[in-house]
């Protein structure tokens, strides 16, 4: 196994999508992971001249930003989790 030079790496395109005999359910895949998470991921900038406090609010309002697509489908199941035993309680329990 070659390692290469590991002081000065070389990157290659990023990783292509699998070959599928579904590629229908592939590609709603994709788009539904390019909704959820349309931004890059933000890289904390170093500077000496802001205070290093604004530094780390300001990354983790960028970094929060970027995880708001996971939490709002995080929310959406757990809102699910909850209500759908509930209202199926109610039906169930509840024959008016």
């Amino acid at each position: 196994m070659e390692l290469g030079n590991i002081t000065q790496p070389s990157y290659g395109p990023g990783p292509e999508a699998p070959g599928s005999s579904t590629p229908g359910l592939v590609a709603m895949a994709h788009g539904f992971l390019r909704l959820v998470q349309p931004n890059p991921l933000p890289v904390a900038e170093e500077s000496s001249e802001a205070p290093v406090l604004y530094c780390l609010s300001c990354f983790f309002s960028q970094l929060l930003l970027y995880e708001l697509g996971f939490l709002v489908c995080a929310a959406v199941g757990v809102l699910f989790i909850i209500l759908v035993p509930l209202v199926g309680c109610c039906f169930c329990c509840c024959r008016c």
